[in-house]
């Protein structure tokens, strides 16, 4: 059943499999002709011993032979190219895995819908290990305000954007049973000298010095990983995330990423960006623009999603495509970010950073059977602060991971939004 299935697969419209194989058998068409035309003429002027009608079947009427020689000819190219081909693909195919699926999938993938994913953290790189199993137009967008971890440290000795989301996303867009996948996210013990760094950070920072350019860094480690899509910063420039937190002695501004996610701060009310007004990097402006799908978290609302979304041309990037816009809340409250938030707070969040109706989606979780940790509450589906013409359309899934109900799952995640994607493709989109 599985080799009567491979072989449906190359015959399957789209491949652009069978063009070529029609090709290939008009030349071998050609040449049995020519080669044809000489033994008729060697048969007809020279003498040939007995055994020679025998091999060529001349005890049979001419039809019969002909239809044996072709079912053999046929069987014989047919089993040349099967050959051929799992010889040349075989190290791009896993272990299991046919030729035929491996190249169905890979041209499924390649007409997937165009999609842009913004955020960073956990959260981003969940979202990126589902959809790649359904396109690879995808395009990750992530913050550079990152100062905590192995990437502050790079960042505050060497000089480069932080790495670390980065790393994540691009380990989360390759195949994640490749040993080099796993390599890449390894991280050194200790706390001294590469202790502590993920030989990724290490890599994407080394490829910086090398190549001259961030950017570079990224689109020479993502080859190295031969990744299906592509990782962006939102900006180039070197970003600190400011911070307004609620404290019990009044309003303090906080200054660094790392600092805003300590639950200790206080409540946050607003972030900006320091300088103000960063310049977009204009690939993710491309990319937005052209986008059927732009998607929105799921991470940390304040210092994940939000920074993003303070790069002015991004956010007016946003607001011009005619994609579909969907923003995914997380299913559980972040202790320091959003403690008692529902799905309005994180939306009203958003908004009074950037303009209302933004994103006119908002994809929330719908399954609360799962068992949080400690000092984590469901986010709650309801749109407080909202009337009813301008709240939100929430779409309610069930999108926990079941074995970390606090985490969205990434095949669920992505199912959703690419079934939204396309019970929406004929509607107005704003």
């Amino acid at each position: 059943m599985a080799k009567a299935d491979s072989w449906r697969r190359w015959l399957q419209v789209g491949l652009g499999i069978k063009r070529w194989l029609l090709l290939l058998l008009v030349a071998i068409t050609c040449l049995g002709l020519g080669l044809a035309y000489v033994l008729v003429d060697v048969y007809r002027e020279v003498p040939l011993p007995p055994v020679f009608a025998t091999l060529t079947l001349q005890f049979l009427p001419r039809p019969i032979r002909a239809v044996i020689l072709g079912a053999l000819g046929i069987g014989l190219l047919v089993l040349s190219l099967t050959r051929l081909n799992a010889a040349l693909l075989a190290p791009f195919v896993r272990p299991g895995q046919s030729v035929a699926l491996a190249v169905s999938e890979h041209r499924r993938r390649g007409r997937g819908p165009r999609v842009v994913a913004i955020g960073g953290g956990t959260g981003l790189s969940t979202l990126l290990r589902g959809l790649k199993h359904y396109t690879s137009n995808i395009t990750a967008v992530v913050t550079v305000a990152d100062d905590g971890g192995s990437s502050g440290r790079l960042r505050e000795t060497l000089g480069v954007l932080p790495p670390g989301d980065f790393r994540n996303c691009i380990a989360a867009l390759a195949d994640d049973e490749s040993l080099v996948t796993q390599l890449f996210q390894y991280r050194f013990a200790g706390s001294q000298d590469v202790g502590g760094h993920p030989l990724g950070n290490l890599f994407i920072t080394a490829m910086a010095q090398v190549t001259g350019s961030f950017e570079s860094a990224l689109v020479e480690s993502s080859q190295v990983l031969n990744i299906r899509g592509q990782v962006l910063p939102s900006t180039l420039r070197n970003v600190t995330l400011i911070g307004e937190v609620a404290g019990e002695d009044g309003t303090a501004v906080v200054e660094g990423e790392s600092r805003l996610g300590s639950a200790s701060t206080g409540a946050i009310l607003r972030v900006s960006l320091k300088p103000e007004d960063p310049p977009a990097y204009p690939p993710v402006l491309k990319a937005v623009l052209g986008a059927d799908l732009i998607v929105l978290g799921p991470g940390s609302l304040y210092t994940s999603l939000i920074p993003n979304l303070l790069v002015p041309d991004l956010a007016a990037a946003i607001e011009s495509s005619p994609a579909l816009k969907v923003y995914v809340c997380n299913t559980a409250t972040q202790p320091g970010e959003t403690d008692a938030y529902d799905v309005g707070a994180h939306v009203g969040a958003i908004e009074r950073h950037t303009r209302p109706g933004l994103f006119p989606l908002v994809m929330a979780n719908a399954n609360s059977a799962g068992v949080l940790l400690p000092k984590l509450r469901w986010v709650a589906p309801t749109l407080t602060g909202f009337s009813a013409g301008q709240a939100p359309e929430p779409v309610m899934v069930d999108l926990i991971d079941e074995a970390r109900p606090w985490r969205h799952d990434s095949e669920k995640l992505a199912a959703a939004l690419l079934e939204l994607l396309e019970q929406r493709r004929s509607l107005p989109y704003n």
